[in-house]
């Protein structure tokens, strides 16, 4: 590995998304997730939230009744309008992974986990070098340290190489009374899918 990113990227999607076991590729795929929503859910609620802007058209809504609706993880679906959708998904099966996952320590992914992971990146080129070294650190600190111009030890005493989340930019804060009031389980109704 000649470089490593430095740069925040979105760890819910990169670590927790391939938990959903849907194959890299697909049609649709979220613009963005999360792990928290404001005034909905927190970090304690191992919550994963796909957000998806696309027109539902008949194309998306076979897609999300054989994948998303259909999944075992499914937990709420929530229409906002204007090609707006939100897919929350209940990953408490995995709340060991998920707790790890807030914390930054993704070397200690359970290896069930670390499998699922490294199967969705199999076909990825440079991204599966940098997943493999989120996830068995030992054998890139050496490339780490070399790239970030430091000493080996300083790496090893840290051990993981890539940052913790950080929970501000991994939480849903769209401040919409809609969303608010359905998950809260009020008296508005909104249809689920």
């Amino acid at each position: 590995m000649d470089t490593v990113y430095t740069d925040y990227f979105q760890k819910s999607k990169v670590f927790l998304y391939p938990l959903l076991k849907l194959r890299k590729g697909m049609t649709y795929v979220p613009i963005q997730t999360y792990i928290c929503m404001e005034q909905s859910y927190t970090i304690n609620d191992c919550m994963f939230i796909c957000e998806y802007h696309v027109k539902s058209s008949d194309k998306f809504i076979a897609f999300y009744e054989k994948y998303l609706k259909s999944h075992k993880y499914f937990n709420k679906y929530i229409y906002q309008g204007k090609n707006y959708h939100l897919f929350i998904f209940d990953l408490k099966v995995h709340k060991k992974d998920f707790d790890r996952f807030v914390q930054g320590k993704y070397s200690q992914f359970s290896l069930e986990s670390k499998l699922a992971i490294l199967d969705f990146y199999i076909s990825s080129g440079n991204m599966m070098q940098y997943m493999h070294s989120y996830l068995s650190p030992e054998f890139a600190h050496d490339d780490y340290a070399k790239a970030l111009n430091v000493e080996v030890d300083i790496i090893k005493e840290v051990y993981e190489v890539c940052s913790i989340p950080n929970i501000e930019k991994e939480t849903l804060n769209k401040k919409n009374e809609t969303i608010n009031c359905f998950l809260t389980n009020n008296s508005l109704y909104l249809e689920k899918l």
